[in-house]
């Protein structure tokens, strides 16, 4: 892929853009406002937009509370799946949350989300605990991840 990859930090105006990504990407996606409160009253959050020529195909959402980094979500357009972009996305939010103090990284991830269970294993997340019926849509639980970063 010859097309120039670029990281930045998201930005209000990103919202539509986002949503795109989110309703593609989860059965749940997140509001326009949940993304709204995220950026501009969360003093936690630091999302991360991953651009193809101009073009938001991903991002990724972490909270850093003192040494601890949450990811909140993280998603790539369906089109640009298999391609390590999320793998790329990834090591990109743990550099961020390590220049912010972070030591160890926690997420939750669906018990049937393989592929993302196996992208967070490359970086050396292991398992936790299980949050029973996490997920509202249909009670699924999730596998709570975590590492030291």
């Amino acid at each position: 892929m010859n097309n120039t990859v670029a990281f930045r930090k998201m930005k209000v105006e990103d919202i539509d853009q986002i949503l795109e990504i989110e309703s593609k990407s989860f059965t749940i996606p997140w509001s326009q406002e949940a993304f709204y409160n995220e950026l501009t009253k969360n003093q936690f959050a630091v999302y991360t937009v991953l651009e193809i020529e101009d073009k938001i195909i991903g991002y990724c959402g972490v909270w850093v509370i003192v040494d601890e980094a949450h990811i909140t979500n993280i998603a790539i357009l369906p089109e640009y799946r298999g391609m390590k972009l999320g793998e790329a996305l990834l090591a990109k939010v743990i550099e961020i949350a390590k220049g912010l103090g972070a030591r160890t990284m926690t997420l939750e991830v669906r018990v049937s989300n393989h592929i993302a269970q196996s992208l967070y294993r490359k970086f050396g997340f292991r398992e936790g605990a299980i949050r029973k019926n996490y997920y509202t849509d249909n009670m699924e639980d999730a596998l709570v991840m975590w590492v030291e970063i």
